[in-house]
């Protein structure tokens, strides 16, 4: 009965009707009364609290303030008006503004009379207003203690078009509440609630939605936020054991010759403590009996790659093949020229294959890969084609991983009888809280030393009107021997955004920059793959001296020699793009530059952003910044896994409920590998009413 209750279509819903529940599943994804209860109020004001004009400043969301109103006045044509009430308080003025409804509004309002207003202060033509606010005359009764609280909702300008503004989807909540049906069913075991002291679910919706007190709106957030970390984190727990139990690996004991002769004889410089230790961490895992499902975090350059490069060795003196696919062409060719040169005097076979093989090449690698005779395997999604056959394929490297989708992936594992070993390596740092939420079933290596004899990249923040500055220290770097990258955001123009267009761009460099004392190349992503190849060609081999690029560039372009990276409209990138872009110089031993240009008017976010790339050059420290400024829904791949769907908790500002939540699941699922036990049915069954509602988060295998 509760829970038919709770899934009862909106539509039947006193004050919904078809057409406003049909605005509420398009705005809100909102079909049943349950689900209306999972709008979670995304702020609350304390109404017993009163500010003074004064105190208002931008960040102000909705305030109250008492003041009396001391002019009135109607502006504008007829079919234009609006009706503007100016306020005062011992402290200042302020306009209360009205489009609508003015015949109304003029005959509540009384000159002189002092009211208790309620809003949200904008700046209109340079002064503050409050348009349409709630305003009711001061009494001397108390407002009733469950009013003191007043939640506010997410609506739309649709919604808010036919009534359901955060009021009036504060009152379909209600209604729903106050039904003598409704029950919300408990979906924790009592041992968890008594253990972690936590407040039953129904008190928690209840008081989440309209809190009797300031404590138990606590209690409520502290309910809701751990139960929905805690069955991500119960799923990954259950996922990463069953894998375990489930998935045979190969075992890889032999490290014979492939791997003793490219460590004494081929490998120019010793390997960071980092790389020793992560390949141990694989060593482990290779000779377990288990198949492996590790992530390997690195920054650029830091060596992820050579450690791709001798964990595929480890497989080859185990007589298996490896592959590793790459996101891009451009990235995939770079991990064939360096895994290529690295191996040059080995005795091992490596091929390239990506939407641009030609047919004749792509047979003869068919071949070679089911006769054993190719070792290794580089290349694009070709790798997930169905005649892309593996004679013995035991290890699988997946960059930049979050660019695949989760069936794409699994094509690899399903290319061997026994599901071979993953490595997904990804260059772009991920925050704790993140890794344990998106990444919880998957064991976790972090490479965090750079190469001896890399030099920190000088990172400067530079405005437009020293434009001049920067070409002639451009000009100083290129005499001396230098390559510039020079970014741009958009390849053409757009009209809403005020960009330097890449190719205007262009034709300014080679003004500045003129033949025949310089060259320019161009590349960006509307060229054909021959002419990037050409241009890119042209900079590596020298040249040219300057490459002007979009974020193509992003990855998998490896220039020792460049040692100046301008980016343009900086201000328009997120800091992980621009932490990304950055990491394409300092590949050498000489010092390189990271200039970040733009105009003076940036917003809070953005002169953070910048700071921060200035202040550091450690990718963890910036991702953790980018995760604070953005949100974990914005950051790369969280948003097609669903994981990062999250109704009421923050994973930066919640991270000790996390840990919590993940300690609590993972030992639940130590001791109950399947949730079998009669004590572990409530967290059974919502975790399969979980899946019949929406998909598979976002697994890795």
């Amino acid at each position: 009965m509760t829970t038919s209750f709770l899934e009862t279509p909106i539509e039947y819903l006193k004050g919904v009707g078809p057409s406003k529940a049909d605005l509420l599943k398009k705005e809100l994804n909102v079909r049943t009364f349950g689900e209306l209860l999972t709008c979670f109020p995304f702020r609350y004001v304390d109404r017993s609290k009163f500010y003074l004009i004064s105190d208002i400043r931008d960040d102000n969301s909705f305030i109250q303030i008492k003041a009396r109103v001391i002019h009135i006045q109607t502006i504008g044509a007829l079919h234009h008006q609006r009706l503007v009430a100016t306020v005062r308080d011992s402290s200042g003025e302020i306009d209360l503004v009205w489009f609508q409804g003015l015949k109304w509004v003029l005959d509540m309002l009384t000159p002189q009379q002092e009211y208790i207003i309620f809003g949200k202060p904008v700046i209109f033509n340079g002064r503050w207003n409050i348009p349409h606010p709630e305003m009711e005359i001061p009494t001397t009764q108390p407002v009733p203690l469950s009013e003191i609280i007043r939640p506010i909702y997410n609506s739309t300008e649709k919604l808010k078009s036919k009534g359901l503004d955060y009021k009036g989807i504060g009152r379909l909540v209600k209604t729903v509440l106050l039904n003598e049906k409704f029950v919300m069913p408990e979906n924790l075991t009592p041992e968890i609630i008594e253990r972690l002291r936590l407040i039953n679910r129904q008190e928690a919706f209840v008081n989440i939605h309209f809190p009797q007190s300031p404590e138990l709106l606590k209690k409520a957030q502290t309910r809701l936020k751990f139960e929905e970390l805690f069955y991500i984190q119960l799923r990954l727990a259950k996922q990463r054991y069953g894998r375990l139990l489930k998935h045979e690996g190969h075992q890889f004991p032999v490290v014979g010759e492939y791997v003793n002769q490219f460590y004494h004889h081929h490998l120019t410089f010793e390997l960071t403590k980092a790389q020793k230790r992560v390949i141990r961490e694989i060593r482990a895992d290779l000779g377990s009996g288990n198949q492996m499902n590790r992530l390997l975090q690195g920054d650029v350059g830091s060596g992820k790659t050579l450690v791709a490069l001798m964990t595929m060795l480890i497989a080859l003196d185990n007589k298996f093949q490896s592959c590793l696919m790459a996101p891009t062409e451009i990235l995939a060719r770079q991990h064939y020229h360096t895994i290529t040169t690295m191996l040059t005097g080995l005795h091992v076979v490596v091929k390239l294959l990506t939407g641009a093989t030609k047919s004749a090449e792509r047979k003869e690698i068919q071949e070679g890969l089911q006769n054993g005779t190719i070792h290794l395997l580089i290349g694009t999604h070709a790798l997930i084609e169905e005649n892309v056959k593996f004679q013995h394929l035991g290890f699988v490297v997946i960059d930049e991983q979050h660019r695949f989708g989760v069936a794409q992936r699994a094509k690899l594992w399903e290319k061997n009888v026994i599901t071979p070993h993953i490595l997904v390596m990804t260059a772009t740092p991920i925050p704790r809280t993140l890794a344990m939420t998106l990444y919880g079933d998957l064991d976790t290596s972090v490479i965090d030393e750079m190469p001896p004899g890399r030099k920190p990249v000088v990172t400067k923040h530079i405005y437009e009107p020293d434009r001049g500055k920067v070409f002639r220290f451009i000009r100083e770097k290129i005499l001396e021997g230098r390559q510039v990258y020079i970014v741009f955001p958009l390849i053409q123009e757009s009209e809403t955004l005020d960009l330097k267009n890449l190719i205007d761009g262009y034709q300014g460099i080679i003004k500045e920059f003129p033949l025949p004392q310089f060259s320019v190349s161009m590349v960006h992503g509307k060229m054909k793959q021959q002419e990037k190849e050409s241009e890119m060609k042209r900079f590596l081999e020298r040249k040219t001296q300057i490459l002007v690029a979009t974020t193509v560039i992003e990855v998998g372009v490896d220039v020792p020699n460049a040692s100046v990276m301008v980016i343009e409209n900086a201000e328009r990138f997120g800091l992980s793009q621009l932490h990304q872009l950055r990491g394409r110089v300092g590949r050498g031993s000489d010092q390189s530059f990271c200039i970040l240009m733009s105009g003076y008017e940036l917003s809070a976010e953005a002169k953070k952003r910048l700071s921060t790339m200035v202040r550091t050059t450690d990718g963890f420290e910036i991702a953790e910044t980018d995760l604070q400024l953005r949100g974990p829904g914005d950051l790369q791949g969280t948003q097609q896994s669903g994981i990062m769907e999250l109704r009421i908790a923050d994973i930066v500002k919640d991270e000790k409920i996390l840990k919590y939540a993940r300690n609590v699941a993972s030992e639940i699922i130590g001791k109950d590998p399947g949730l079998v036990k009669k004590e572990n049915d409530i967290l059974a069954l919502h975790l399969l009413n979980m899946d019949k509602k929406q998909q598979n988060w976002g697994l890795i295998s």
